[in-house]
C-alpha cells in the first residue's frame, strides 16, 4: 500500500501562502487541494499559478470541503483565532501561520477547540524546523560548546512601510513584537525552555500605536540569559547565537539559516543545509507526517510551548502600555 496524500488548503492567499505552496510542490505526500479567498478572483489567481484544484470565494467553503485534510490558516494575525476555529469546528487539520495568535487567551480557545475535536493543531514555527536549526540543537546538545549561558538573537528590518500595512496597523495585529520578535524567542526556547523565571523588555510604540521595535531580556534557571531584540523600522544584524562556556553556535539570518557555525578556541567549523526550494518544506514535510500518521499535535512545536510563549509576549506588552483592539 502507498502512502495516505494529506489534502492541504490555503486559507489565505498572500505572500507567506505564496511561499508555503512552492515548498509544498517537493513535498512527497502533500496535495494543494484548496485555496480561499475572501475576494474568489485572487483564489481563482492563486489556483492558477500554484496547482490548487480548487479555488473558494469565503472560507467556509474551505472548512466545509470534504477533500480537505490539513488547513494553512495565513490570514494577518488578528484574524488568525477565528479561521482557525472556524476550521477546527470542521473537523480539520490546522496549521497556524505563526504567530498562532494575538494573545494566550485566543490561543487556549484554539487549543481546546482542537483538543474537543481531537485534531492536528500547531503553529506554523517553520525556522524550528530547518536543518540548521536542528544542527545548532544537536552541537549545543552533545556538548560541543560546553555549558549553554547565554542567547543573543535579532530579527529586525527596516523599510518605508505604510501606517495602514499589516505590521502597523493594530486591528490587522501589527507591531514587532508578534511578527518577528516570536522568532528570537522560539529560538531560545528550543535551549532555555518556554519558561523563563523573569523577563524585562522595552519598546517604542510608533504613531499607529503598535511596537516599531523593543528589546527583551529573559532570564531562565540555572543562571541562563537571553539578550534578544526585535523591530519593523530598524536594520538589525538577523543572527542568532548560544554562548557556551567553551564557545559558541552562530547562524547567520536565524529565522531562515543554511548554514551554522560552530566557533570554539580550538577550532572553527561550519555546517552547510541549502533549501531545496525556500526552507517552509521542512515544516510542511513534519506536518504532513503527523496528520498522516493520527498525531495530534508535533512533538518539537507543541501547543503547550505556543501558549507560554504568546504568555511571555503578553506580559511584555502589558508592561508597555500596549493592547490589541477587543483586548
Amino acid at each position: 500500500m502507498g502512502h495516505p496524500v494529506v489534502r492541504i488548503g490555503v486559507l489565505g492567499p498572500g505572500h507567506i501562502a505564496a511561499t508555503f505552496a512552492a515548498a509544498l510542490a517537493v513535498v512527497p505526500g502533500a496535495v494543494l487541494q484548496s485555496v480561499a479567498s475572501r475576494d474568489g478572483a485572487r483564489a481563482e489567481e492563486f489556483a492558477a499559478r500554484h496547482g490548487a484544484r480548487r479555488a473558494y470565494a469565503g472560507y467556509e467553503r474551505l472548512a466545509e470541503d470534504p477533500d480537505v485534510d490539513l488547513v494553512y490558516v495565513a490570514t494577518p494575525h488578528a484574524f488568525h483565532c477565528e479561521h482557525a476555529l472556524l476550521c477546527l469546528e470542521h473537523g480539520k487539520a490546522v496549521l497556524v501561520e505563526k504567530p498562532f495568535a494575538l494573545d494566550a487567551a485566543q490561543a487556549r480557545r484554539m487549543v481546546e477547540a482542537a483538543r474537543r475535536h481531537r485534531v492536528f493543531l500547531m503553529e506554523g514555527m517553520w525556522s524550528r524546523f530547518l536543518p540548521a536549526t536542528r544542527r545548532a540543537f544537536e552541537l549545543v546538545a552533545a556538548g560541543e560548546i560546553g555549558e549553554p549561558r547565554m542567547v543573543s538573537a535579532d530579527f529586525s528590518f527596516g523599510r518605508p512601510l505604510d501606517p495602514a500595512s499589516r505590521l502597523l496597523n493594530p486591528a490587522l495585529g501589527g507591531g514587532g513584537l508578534l511578527d518577528v520578535g516570536i522568532y528570537p524567542l522560539a529560538f531560545t526556547s528550543l535551549f532555555f525552555g518556554a519558561h523563563p523565571v523573569e523577563t524585562s523588555s522595552f519598546a517604542h510604540l510608533g504613531p499607529t500605536g503598535v511596537d516599531e521595535h523593543a528589546a527583551l531580556l529573559l532570564r531562565y534557571e540555572g543562571g541562563r540569559i537571553a539578550s534578544l531584540t526585535c523591530g519593523v523600522q530598524a536594520v538589525g544584524p538577523y543572527e542568532a547565537h548560544v554562548l557556551g562556556t567553551r564557545g559558541r553556535v552562530s547562524l547567520p539570518a536565524f529565522a531562515k539559516a543554511e548554514t551554522v557555525r560552530l566557533i570554539r578556541a580550538d577550532r572553527t567549523e561550519d555546517f552547510s543545509f541549502p533549501f531545496a526550494v525556500n526552507g517552509f518544506e521542512h515544516e510542511i514535510a513534519g506536518v504532513v507526517a503527523c496528520v498522516a500518521s493520527g498525531a495530534l499535535e508535533h512533538p518539537e512545536m507543541t501547543l503547550d510551548e505556543t501558549v507560554a510563549l504568546l504568555e511571555i509576549m503578553d506580559g511584555m506588552r502589558r508592561s508597555w502600555g500596549f493592547a490589541y483592539p477587543g483586548e
